[in-house]
């Protein structure tokens, strides 16, 4: 197998056309290329011990693989290094950041906002929970037990107070336990979570808005993995009717470097009301002098961030709008076509069963079986064996009391299932040697 180099080819170009902008006196440089060449090809040895986070037979954690043309991009930003806080050291970064933000909070259907991009989606949701914080002081932020575990560490960070609400079978927010909740009057937020990272399940966001308009809190839509996902017609008829009720919401994260074909780390922080930009006002004398215009340094927590990144993104962007009916929204939605796919295997085979049908493009099933810590250890071995025949699942404990009736002997708390998120396009073509090495594997 030979890896992706195209991106190579259009760095080199990129480097050359880069150059012609710069009519500066000759720069001469010195470095022991010996040493380097000795030393790269030691990294490149040590980056050999890594799963195949880049190949289709990687079926397990969320990994991605950058398009060539935002690592191509990316790398050639690195001959600048700009460094987008402040308009100095990112003249042209900066404004290719506030495009494609732009370009992200039309896809959710705002024509105003406020954002920018972060090093990921935990600083992402870290800005958006301290703004709700300030909106509403000292009332709690509210979120499902299956939202990501950072929301409850951020707003620990902050000292703002927080509650759990229970989720159903399918890992949706209870909205009984909810409204009983908000009948307090002590929250202030509540985080949606659109595509958790553990079932892909998306928070029932129509409902939460109903609530919205009788009690008084903030929606903060944690988008980071399942946002683009608003871009698909593939989905089920409830979950695209709660995609398009994200125009709505407060707040939104969604991570670029998840479904966006970005490399690490990328992620973004919108506002809908750009009024909030007053919580961030700060003085910084020495940084914002060349410019009138916003500088993105002043509506971040973050200081320094990768230029690189938005340029990676920016240069995506003018390949692959994120636009319904787009390029990239079709390739999205074959991840999704994977993970039915994948799901509707499994429900035609005896030796597993569905905890859910997928909503996204993951999927998490069970192995058959007498008792819940049998099948908790079957699918331990399975996923041992699966990565010996060249094929990487995941790991997921699923909630015994989530079950309303079983078959089998609830003897364990959780029960250890298997996970695949189809995030790649290449999954809906290698689905028949994904289910081979599968059915390979329990044979052994």
């Amino acid at each position: 197998m030979k890896l992706e180099k195209t991106s190579i080819d259009l760095l080199k170009k990129g480097i050359e056309k880069l150059q012609e902008g710069f009519n500066l006196p000759e720069l001469s440089y010195e470095f022991d290329i010996d040493k380097m060449e000795e030393v790269i090809l030691k990294t490149a040895e040590r980056m050999q011990d890594n799963y195949p986070y880049f190949h289709p037979l990687f079926a397990g954690q969320m990994l991605k693989p950058p398009h060539p043309i935002a690592k191509a991009a990316y790398m050639l930003a690195m001959w600048i290094n700009p460094n987008n806080h402040a308009m100095d050291g990112s003249k042209a970064s900066s404004p290719m950041e506030k495009e494609v933000v732009g370009d992200l909070s039309r896809m959710f259907g705002w024509r105003e906002h406020l954002g920018h991009l972060t090093g990921g989606g935990t600083m992402a949701n870290l800005e958006a929970l301290w703004v709700a914080g300030s909106i509403h002081p000292d009332k709690y932020i509210v979120a499902s037990d299956q939202a990501h575990y950072t929301h409850e560490r951020i707003s620990e960070v902050l000292k703002i107070p927080f509650k759990k609400v229970a989720t159903d079978h399918e890992g949706k927010i209870d909205l009984s336990e909810l409204e009983q909740l908000l009948k307090k009057g002590d929250v202030g937020t509540i985080v949606c979570t659109m595509g958790t990272t553990g079932l892909g399940a998306v928070d029932p966001l129509s409902d939460i808005l109903e609530l919205q308009r009788e009690y008084n809190f903030r929606i903060h839509a944690d988008a980071a993995y399942g946002g683009y996902f608003k871009l698909l017609g593939n989905l089920k008829e409830s979950t695209i009717q709660n995609y398009e009720g994200l125009d709505q919401v407060d707040s939104i994260v969604i991570d670029p470097h998840k479904q966006g074909l970005q490399p690490y780390g990328c992620g973004c922080v919108l506002f809908r009301n750009p009024e909030v930009a007053k919580y961030y006002i700060h003085d910084s004398p020495y940084t914002y002098f060349t410019s009138e215009d916003l500088h993105l340094g002043e509506i971040s927590l973050e200081c320094s961030r990768a230029g690189a990144s938005a340029v990676g993104l920016w240069a995506t962007h003018q390949m692959l709008p994120p636009v319904k009916d787009g390029k990239f929204a079709s390739d999205l939605a074959r991840s999704r076509d994977a993970a039915l796919d994948m799901y509707n295997r499994l429900s035609r085979c005896d030796l597993f069963f569905s905890i859910m049908e997928p909503e996204t493009d993951i999927v998490v099933w069970a192995v058959n079986g007498k008792k819940v810590s049998e099948m908790s250890k079957a699918a331990q071995q399975l996923f041992n064996k699966a990565e010996r025949n060249g094929l990487y699942l995941s790991l997921y404990k699923y909630p015994t009391n989530k079950f309303k009736s079983t078959s089998f002997l609830v003897d364990e708390d959780y029960l250890i299932c298997l996970r695949s998120s189809l995030m790649k396009p290449e999954h809906a073509d290698w689905m028949d040697e994904i289910w081979s090495r599968l059915m390979k594997s329990i044979d052994q």
